[in-house]
């Protein structure tokens, strides 16, 4: 896959990804993603703040998949780490968000949050300039064990939420949407990605000149 295409997956990705976020934290009373969940109780336990817990369990993670599989460690890992952040708060500032007013319409609305952020997340790690540091963690253990990408995301966010559990964090019923639905259809994004993106790097084949058959 050329660049000139994977940096456009890479930047819709990430902006759809964000939106999810932002959509999500509107109705975060439901339930929250499991690595928030841990976030959250690493802060409460140990202090710091939760984006610093965030910062501090991305790194970790990267040093983890830096020597499982080095290959899905690239700018693209450090564009995420540096631009999620800023773009979630600028989808908050600006509010531009469905309506909910009911428990209906709320659950709907976490619903899409999930759906972009597992649409978003496979397809700026289709674009191939670097995987997200919890999906490059998932892509090197789905690779080293043979395993599909939905089942390695189930299996890891399962345990991060559990962990996060026993350690205080908040945990809701709706919080495991974020790990069985958004799996799924991260890795459908992710597929899709990488099979749109070859396609379009492929040379265009010249068109026959029918005046010279």
């Amino acid at each position: 896959m050329k660049l000139r295409i994977q940096i456009p997956f890479f930047m819709l990705g990430l902006v759809i990804f964000t939106y999810g976020i932002s959509v999500a934290i509107q109705v975060q009373h439901l339930g929250i993603h499991p690595w928030d969940v841990l976030n959250i109780a690493l802060f409460e336990k140990l202090g710091l703040t939760i984006g610093t817990w965030a910062v501090l369990v991305g790194l970790f993670l990267v040093l983890v998949s830096f020597f499982l599989d080095r290959s899905y460690i690239n700018i693209g890992t450090f564009l995420n780490a540096l631009a999620v952040g800023p773009l979630v708060d600028l989808f908050l500032y600006l509010e531009f968000f469905p309506p909910s007013s009911s428990v209906f319409t709320d659950i709907l609305v976490l619903i899409l949050g999930v759906v972009l952020m597992g649409i978003g997340g496979g397809m700026y790690s289709g674009a191939r300039i670097g995987a997200g540091p919890r999906d490059g963690f998932m892509l090197s253990v789905s690779d080293k064990l043979g395993m599909s990408i939905s089942r390695v995301r189930i299996m890891v966010e399962s345990v991060v939420l559990l962990l996060g559990w026993l350690l205080g964090g908040p945990v809701f019923i709706f919080t495991f949407i974020f790990t069985f639905i958004q799996s799924p259809i991260y890795q459908y994004a992710y597929l899709m990605t990488t099979k749109w993106g070859s396609k379009l790097s492929e040379p265009l084949k010249p068109k026959k000149d029918v005046r010279s058959a």
